[in-house]
């Protein structure tokens, strides 16, 4: 086993066990280079304790400000990100089954006391798990004192963390401010929490059985995105949390709930963005796409500009009539379309065509199904697989490459022209 050791009482403790129990372990320090001094300090202390059982040593220094800024996220999420990545390495490069924590009960209670005022739901109330993966944290059933007493009974010696009395970081506002003065009106309140962790990991089993339950029922994949049908996903219940379990995955937040509700009865078009996927309403469809337009079998066209799909590019851009007039103005292939600007509106959706679709072919007054219209051009299945569309409204008004829609085509009274123009790549 690899033990994550900080030099701290709970890490110590937990190398102590592991010796007296007569386990086979190494042990592996992280220096985030956080505290001077008492980083070199406590780097050179695990080492000793490693030398003192003969066994593995690794460490690492890390310059975890600098990776924080660089990601834009906080010094502990970078600190946990490091360790972590850093720790399965070296699991794999040594060998070992399981990699140790030593995270205890007091940790637990913290961790779900931040967790609910977070609104994590019902997966951060049933605290730190045991474990995951190749992960262990066998110390969870112990609280600190008793951490401590096995300290003084052994004699061991331990760093402490001068941090740990810093109210700069959250866990620790919380183990100094917020539990002492919970405290004062509920004395048994860690121990209640941590009666209510093992209930609620017992009910969190029903919850996600039931949570995969609906989203098998309403979850269709195709390629790199997710399709659901918005009339299945309204009938269902109860919807904020459904909507929230499947939303989650994707990087959205509980106040992006609401918002995505709303998306069911919106326009086609609309959509919701997290910091990696946005959910799209497309007619009867939610669907949730990368950002990465490039991956995405849907893109949004905002307006003027360059837009990237999987098979190319979208030069957007306006002109007036009295321009079009002129030989250079005017489309040079079939990949270029000229329309009504009068009758666009954005956002417009250039996407893969799909069974169902129709227009109505420029020049003709009948509707058709794109389908049969493929037909009629005998196109090969490859051929097919390749075409896109740009939608607008429900209304498809230009097939990239072959043909626009009559309904959005320059009349004589038109005074200004959208031009589409795709490149393939």
């Amino acid at each position: 086993m690899l033990l994550a050791v900080s030099g701290g009482v709970d890490s110590v403790v937990l190398c102590e066990l592991c010796k007296q129990a007569g386990y086979d372990f190494g042990i592996a320090h992280c220096n985030f280079q956080l505290r001077d001094a008492d980083s070199e300090r406590d780097e050179k202390f695990v080492k000793e304790i490693a030398q003192k059982h003969n066994v593995a040593f690794y460490t690492i220094k890390f310059d975890t400000k600098k990776v924080a800024a660089e990601r834009k996220i906080s010094v502990q999420e970078a600190a946990r990100e490091l360790r972590y990545t850093w720790f399965e390495e070296v699991r794999i490069a040594g060998g070992y089954g399981f990699i140790l924590t030593a995270h205890h009960a007091d940790d637990n209670i913290e961790t779900v006391l931040m967790n609910f005022f977070r609104g994590t739901g019902i997966k951060g109330l049933k605290g730190i798990e045991p474990g995951h993966g190749f992960i262990v944290r066998p110390l969870l059933f112990a609280r600190r004192r008793e951490l401590e007493d096995f300290l003084g009974t052994n004699r061991l010696e331990y760093v402490s963390d001068f941090t740990n009395l810093s109210n700069d970081y959250t866990r620790n506002y919380f183990r100094n401010q917020v539990i002492p003065f919970i405290e004062k009106s509920f004395p048994e309140v860690q121990e209640n929490i941590l009666g209510n962790i093992s209930r609620l990991r017992e009910a969190g089993q029903l919850y996600q059985q039931a949570i995969s339950f609906h989203k098998r029922k309403l979850l269709e994949p195709r390629g790199n995105e997710v399709h659901i049908p918005v009339l299945k996903l309204r009938k269902t219940e109860p919807l904020h949390t459904i909507v929230y379990e499947i939303a989650r995955e994707y990087g959205f937040s509980p106040a992006q709930v609401e918002e995505i509700i709303a998306l069911l009865d919106s326009a086609s078009g609309r959509y919701i963005q997290s910091s990696s996927h946005r959910i799209i309403k497309n007619r009867n469809w939610l669907i949730i796409a990368p950002n990465e337009v490039e991956q995405s079998d849907i893109v949004i066209i905002e307006g003027t500009g360059n837009w990237r799909c999987a098979m190319g590019k979208m030069q957007v851009e306006t002109a007036l009539m009295s321009n079009f007039i002129s030989p250079q103005a005017r489309p040079t292939s079939n990949f270029q379309a000229c329309l009504n600007a009068a009758e666009i509106k954005f956002p417009l959706l250039l996407r893969k065509w799909k069974q169902g679709d129709y227009f109505y072919p420029l020049g003709m007054a009948k509707k058709k199904k794109l389908a049969r219209f493929f037909i009629d051009m005998k196109l090969s299945k490859t051929e097919k697989e390749k075409i896109w569309v740009v939608e607008m409204d429900k209304k498809i008004i230009w097939i990239v490459g072959h043909r626009i829609d009559d309904r959005f085509k320059i009349t004589g009274k038109t005074k200004s022209i959208l031009k589409l123009s795709f490149t393939q790549t």
